[in-house]
């Protein structure tokens, strides 16, 4: 998948980055590099809090299949 975000320098030096796609998604880093590798790991923990949010809301008749995307 691919996410657009945003890098912003923040008053203290640091860029902060912000997947608008996916609420509250924010990371940071010293540089804009470390900004980016920190940015898929908050999309990639973000969709997975979300997934498991709407997996243990399921019915208990409904049996959940794990797709790869």
């Amino acid at each position: 998948m691919l996410f657009h975000v945003t890098l912003e320098k923040a008053e203290d030096g640091w860029i902060v980055a912000e997947c608008p796609a996916l609420p509250g998604c924010v990371s940071q880093g010293r540089d804009e590099k470390e900004a980016l590798e920190n940015i898929r790991e908050a999309i990639t923990a973000w969709m997975w809090a979300e997934d498991q949010k709407a997996a243990s809301s399921l019915p208990p008749d409904r049996t959940p299949v794990v797709v790869a995307v």
